[in-house]
């Protein structure tokens, strides 16, 4: 998944110019080390400190150049407009954190606040038009059917999660002036594929047929996850 949203936000990025990037939910670092690495000055932030100490410990083994480009704290995407000010980034990340979120327009909110103009916003979340696939293709048919009527589900974790529609999302963007751009699909065949599966011996063609998927209709439709890109106005 990692690739197919770098994949996805490369052609967005532009020109070769360093970028000021916050990256909300950063996890382990996956995204922002390859920010990183490309040069980018990336900013991380995650509540849970099991997996910022991850992110630390990977950023630890990097060469000092990287190292330097990456600062990285504890704490709560929608406060991020105290601790900086409007128009403080480039771009923005927010993947795999509205799930999480009952209501997740304050941080959509706080996010547009410290985006600059003309700077890129990407979200990763679960897709709601798609939430019945999932446990159909499972044979978990009563879960199926009820997925239909909300955007609730239990995710992978066990955890319980919500799901966005693009619909919703669109115009959310809209009012924030940070209108959508595009959009893709992710995990569009691989979503029933356990996490701790081996890699295929034919990972390529999986990854490029996922690609090809993701950014195709109708097949992006019925992704498990949205990719959605704003640029603000």
């Amino acid at each position: 998944m990692g690739r197919q949203l770098a994949a996805q936000l490369a052609e967005h990025f532009g020109d070769d110019r360093p970028l000021r990037v916050l990256d909300v939910g950063c996890g382990q670092g996956t995204q922002a080390l390859r920010l990183a690495r490309a040069g980018h000055a990336v900013t991380g932030i995650d509540p849970d400190p099991v997996t910022l100490a991850a992110a630390r410990a990977a950023v630890a083994v990097e060469p000092p150049q990287v190292q330097s480009r990456i600062t990285l704290h504890a704490g709560d995407g929608a406060d991020c407009g105290r601790w900086f000010g409007p128009g403080s980034f480039d771009a923005v990340l927010c993947h795999g954190v509205l799930m999480y979120l009952e209501d997740p327009e304050p941080l959509l909110a706080s996010l547009a606040r410290v985006l600059g103009p003309g700077g890129l916003l990407s979200v990763l979340c679960r897709n709601a038009d798609a939430l019945a696939m999932r446990p159909a293709l499972t044979g978990d048919w009563t879960a199926a059917l009820a997925a239909f009527d909300g955007v609730h589900y239990t995710n992978r974790l066990g955890l319980p999660t919500r799901a966005d529609r693009l619909a919703d999302l669109a115009r959310t963007l809209t009012e924030l002036q940070v209108p959508l751009r595009s959009w893709f699909g992710v995990r569009v065949f691989c979503d029933t594929v356990p996490d701790d599966a081996p890699l295929p011996p034919d990972l390529p063609e999986l990854l490029a047929v996922e690609e090809r998927a993701g950014a195709a209709d109708p097949y992006r439709g019925v992704a498990a996850l949205l990719h959605v890109i704003g640029v603000k106005a």
